[in-house]
């Protein structure tokens, strides 16, 4: 197996701008209590990047700290910023069907993502995904680190380039490398695919990109049944 630097959360965050000379990082409000439920009180009131002014709440993971296998995507969409639940918009029903047609026991699974605040852009009534911007990321993965030293999953599968490149650093290409499960200094292993947002889009060529993803997920499957 491949190996990979610690997770990107230990790396220095980029030079911040002007715009970002104000706002603490996310380590300020993590709490001394580390448990899943300590983080997740805490980050309801996280300030450390100016997304969580236009969205409705922090969307924090959900799953049990025995959790096997976590599933890290880019940032909540519409429908998780109002439900206050990550992945349980459209491209979360999508997932769903790949974890179930590649056999992952979905009760063993812990989802969260990169970006805990929805970014978007208001056009008329509706809101529309904006990818989040390095500094953002940034700031936001001492919340995913944190998550992940909680739960100590075996794998952590992530989910589109803004995830891989949140731990795997922003050289990683997983166009190139999806599928490959790696292992991180400091133990624990991970492996990137692609956003199940990407099979929608992907239209015409649907039914191959659902392929495509359900295979990257049987991999992960194979490796928490070994």
């Amino acid at each position: 197996m491949v190996r990979v630097p610690r997770a990107g959360y230990e790396r220095a965050m980029p030079p911040r701008t002007r715009r970002d000379a104000d706002w603490p990082t996310a380590a300020a409000f993590l709490p001394e209590d580390r448990s899943l439920d300590a983080l997740r009180d805490a980050a309801a009131g996280c300030r450390g990047c100016p997304l969580w002014e236009p969205a409705t709440q922090t969307v924090f993971g959900r799953g049990g700290t025995s959790a096997r296998l976590a599933l890290v995507g880019e940032q909540p969409g519409d429908v998780e910023d109002t439900q206050g639940l990550p992945f349980v918009g459209p491209a979360g029903r999508l997932l769903v069907q790949a974890l179930d047609e590649a056999g992952v026991d979905r009760t063993d699974v812990y989802v969260t993502n990169a970006v805990k605040h929805f970014k978007f852009t208001p056009r008329g009534k509706r809101r529309i995904h904006a990818t989040p911007d390095a500094y953002e990321v940034a700031a936001c993965t001492p919340w995913l680190g944190a998550e992940l030293d909680a739960v100590r999953p075996d794998l952590v599968v992530l989910l589109g380039a803004t995830a891989a490149k949140a731990l795997l650093g922003p050289s990683f290409k997983v166009t190139q490398q999806r599928g490959v499960v790696m292992h991180r200094d400091g133990g624990g292993r991970v492996m990137a695919t692609v956003h199940p947002s990407s099979v929608l889009r992907a239209e015409d060529r649907r039914e191959e990109a659902m392929a495509g993803l359900v295979a990257d997920l049987r991999v992960a499957a194979e490796v928490l049944a070994g």
